[in-house]
């Protein structure tokens, strides 16, 4: 009974602190290591905390944990800060920023990681071990025989002052652990509620800093956040179960944690796990595919919850600062986030019509896919006026999702302007010409069906006209449907281009014509 009613005591204080923390203003931080690219959780991460503290007036806080150096890969931190200012997202402080809470990189800190755990030592919460990997690895295998949780003995912290100075003495390398107490802490996660776990239970004593002088991510983490007056931490919820460890730590120092909030796991549709082999799992990924930073911003929070989303309302694109007044902590799903691809496409179909809306972004746009055809079709005569793009652009916007698809033989057409070609039934042609001008209905079926009847009417074989028609409307030998294509370019465009040919062939006759005549005459 009475440990029930100290478990209380300790859950109700925690709650009364979590109110009094959240009416200050927040400074939240994006810590991550240096070991690769930055991922769809990473992005989450650092934007769920960024519209935090753009929506209470906060500050944003960029931190490089890289106290493990044999995970660090060159040159991405530089590819982490690209990425985030790509997303819109802005560094109050940080690497390369300005801030009064620096260094912000854990191995440019290693003096103050030394200067805390001297203090640690001295309280003695923390203590010198010895213990060999050797050793640690025996306990591990033994563990894992006899069925038991794999966790250190606690051996070295019972170690004499006269032991400890021997090994010492003796030059015998030591890491610092830090001292567990067997006691249930509890938080209130802000997306989680009430949390409350006894590490102790699992784990033998952490290390806090290794024999190589670097500090675990656990003692980096409790110094630099508290060093750096972090008032919340939003980070993934794999890091949940450490977060009592924490707790104990900050309580050995006599500091006041910050308040913590841990995100759900982003899962595929299905449920199952990202897997960094995929190519959809990389920011940089959906940047080369043709994805815009709001829309996979806005992907995002519609997977990951924080927000009000009426069923049923459809999408709607909101800008970073709709985002951040609409962002609402208490929204966040403790569920799983399940991704739907189909909301990313329309995101990104959502984002090419607000471009085209504004004239600086329309003429990026023009230039950008300018590029693209010309690039993919180096061979031919194309239509890329700037007139003839925005055009497409405008059209287009509903039909598509990604802009690199205008780049792609389904719309070749669209571009290649038809050969000038005499290889044509010029009075056929010219029969098909006047069908069409009548035609009322201009849609794909319609144009299919009126087609097939004047090929039976004028007793030409189906595939043939299609066949020349296909050469006279798009100059190219595939692609889609002619009456697809010909519904696609619209009933204006289509007789033109079908006008060309016929012009064409008219001027080569009478050309021919004109030449047969006079040489007929001059002999």
């Amino acid at each position: 009974m009475r440990s029930l009613l100290i478990k209380q005591l300790c859950y109700t204080q925690n709650r009364y602190l979590v109110k009094c923390i959240s009416t200050v203003t927040p400074r939240v931080r994006f810590a991550p290591s240096p070991t690769g690219y930055l991922h769809l959780g990473g992005l989450r991460t650092a934007l769920y905390n960024y519209l935090f503290a753009k929506s209470r007036g906060g500050s944003f806080i960029l931190r490089i944990e890289d106290t493990d150096q044999t995970r660090k890969v060159e040159g991405s931190v530089e590819a982490l800060v690209n990425d985030l200012e790509w997303a819109g997202i802005k560094c109050n402080e940080g690497p390369g920023f300005k801030g009064e809470y620096g260094p912000y990189v854990q191995s440019e800190r290693l003096n103050i990681y030394q200067d805390h755990i001297a203090k640690l030592l001295e309280n003695g919460s923390a203590y010198k071990c010895f213990c060999t990997e050797r050793r640690l690895n025996i306990l591990r295998r033994d563990a894992v025989k006899s069925q038991r949780i794999p966790k250190y003995d606690n051996r070295c912290r019972d170690l004499t002052p006269d032991e400890i100075k021997e090994k010492m003495d003796a030059g015998v390398p030591h890491c610092i652990r830090f001292k567990l107490t067997s006691d249930c802490q509890f938080f209130e996660d802000l997306i989680f509620g009430g949390i409350a776990y006894d590490v102790s239970l699992n784990e033998g004593d952490p290390v806090l800093m290794k024999s190589d002088g670097f500090p675990t991510y656990h003692f980096a983490n409790v110094v630099d956040d508290h060093l750096m007056a972090i008032t919340h931490v939003l980070r993934g919820v794999e890091w949940q179960i450490s977060t009592t460890k924490h707790l104990l730590i900050y309580r050995a120092f006599g500091w006041t944690p910050p308040q913590f909030g841990h995100m759900p796991l982003i899962v595929n549709a299905d449920g199952t796990k990202l897997s960094k082999r995929q190519s959809d799992v990389k920011v940089e990924d959906y940047r080369r595919n043709g994805i815009y930073p709001l829309a996979l911003v806005n992907y995002i929070t519609l997977s990951g919850g924080g927000f009000d989303h009426v069923p049923g309302a459809g999408v709607r694109l909101k800008s970073m600062d709709d985002l951040a007044e609409e962002f609402q902590i208490e929204k966040i799903s403790s569920h799983p986030s399940r991704l739907n691809p189909d909301l990313l496409e329309e995101c990104n179909r959502l984002e090419i019509k607000r471009r085209l809306k504004d004239e600086s972004h329309t003429k990026t746009l023009i230039t950008s896919l300018q590029e693209m055809i010309t690039k993919t079709y180096p061979d031919h005569k194309l239509n890329l006026t700037e007139e003839h793009i925005k055009s497409v652009l405008n059209w287009s916007a509903s039909r598509i999702s990604r802009i690199e698809e205008l780049a792609s033989k389904k719309y070749g057409f669209l571009w290649i302007l038809p050969k000038n070609t005499a290889k044509v039934d010029q009075q056929l042609l010219m029969k098909v010409l006047e069908n069409l001008q009548v035609l009322e209905k201009f849609d794909q079926g319609s144009l299919k069906e009126n087609l097939r009847s004047f090929s039976a009417e004028n007793n030409v074989k189906f595939p043939a006209l299609m066949k020349m028609l296909r050469s006279v409307i798009s100059g190219l030998d595939e692609g889609p449907g002619v009456a697809e294509m010909m519904d696609l370019l619209g009933k204006d465009q289509s007789l033109e281009r079908i006008k060309a040919v016929l012009r064409y062939v008219i001027v080569l006759f009478n050309t021919f014509f004109l030449f047969s005549f006079i040489q007929n005459a001059s002999t």
